[in-house]
């Protein structure tokens, strides 16, 4: 996460009416700046949610007791206590513990600030993403650029595996309706492969890849596999660097929501939107009398309400 969305999370952190200069930050804040800016996995999520959900108990317990209440194991605890910098969990209890006596000592609801301030602080990071997919496309050409290399490749190649299938998903479904040949890849290994070779040998020239983090090794290896085919390779991803991003031709980032315990799309939706219109302006004949013939076809079958 950047300094700019730190920042943002932390005031959207901060309960109604803020706080006053020389007081001590709510026990709610001191807690979720604990975790703010740190990316962490699906199992260390679950440990920090615990922590919110049962602060004033969860802070005096063993890493035994607390591993045990999570679901987890005593070295998740432990690589947890050190991915938010802390030498150990006895260290990072040390810290919680002062936490939760005053939590204790204040307000009742006190965890229902917390969480109203933990789900508000993960719509003002995903405001951030998207402030910065508005910044990206400032300036047009490339994304038009783009656009029309995906319209032209006929067959088109949309592949997501994994988090990112409904991405995938969602472009294939809407590109269908501008573009006469859209092929979804989402599963990965031997079929993959024979999908992209599929469409190279039909003409196809371009996929357009997702790729949301946790990056599957998958999905590098259909990277990879799509290049060897001679396929040329668009790739939407978070803004982290890697050998995914090495394995692309085109890399266009959008940052995704890590606050809660699963990541949320809204920045690489929007930039998938955009490749969308992009697209579409790229041939705009074609666009109109295949929107048109899907209108009809939908009227006909009685598609929707």
């Amino acid at each position: 996460m950047s300094s700019g969305q730190q920042a943002r999370a932390q005031a959207a952190a901060i309960t109604p009416g803020g706080t006053p200069p020389g007081q001590e930050k709510p026990p709610a804040d001191r807690l979720l700046a604990l975790f703010d800016g740190h990316r962490l996995s699906p199992g260390q999520r679950r440990i920090a949610q615990y922590l919110i959900d049962h602060l004033t108990e969860a802070a005096f317990l063993s890493i035994t007791e607390l591993a045990e209440r999570v679901g987890v194991s005593q070295p998740s605890v432990t690589r947890f206590a050190a991915s938010l910098g802390f030498s150990g969990y006895p260290a990072l209890r040390d810290v919680l513990q002062p936490i939760a006596l005053s939590a204790v000592a204040g307000t009742p609801d006190t965890k229902e600030q917390i969480r109203q301030n933990e789900l508000q602080a993960a719509v003002d990071a995903e405001i951030e993403n998207l402030e910065n997919v508005r910044r990206l496309l400032a300036d047009t050409n490339q994304v038009l650029e783009i656009g029309r290399e995906l319209a032209r490749s006929v067959p088109l190649t949309v592949l997501g595996l994994r988090i990112s299938v409904s991405l995938a998903e969602y472009f294939a479904y809407a590109a269908r309706r501008i573009h006469p040949d859209v092929r979804l890849v989402t599963r990965g290994g031997s079929v993959a492969y024979d999908a992209l070779l599929q469409c190279r040998a039909a003409g196809g020239t371009w996929v357009l890849a997702f790729a949301m983090p946790r990056h599957a090794n998958e999905t590098l290896a259909a990277l990879r596999a799509a290049r060897s085919t001679g396929l040329k390779v668009v790739l939407i991803t978070d803004p982290t660097v890697g050998p995914l991003v090495e394995a692309a031709d085109v890399v266009l980032t959008a940052g995704t929501g890590s606050r809660l315990v699963f990541d949320s799309y809204a920045a690489p939706g929007m930039l998938s939107a955009a490749l969308l219109q992009a697209m579409a302006d790229a041939d705009p004949e074609r666009t109109q009398a295949r929107l048109e013939q899907y209108e009809q076809v939908a009227d006909q079958h009685g598609f929707f309400l």
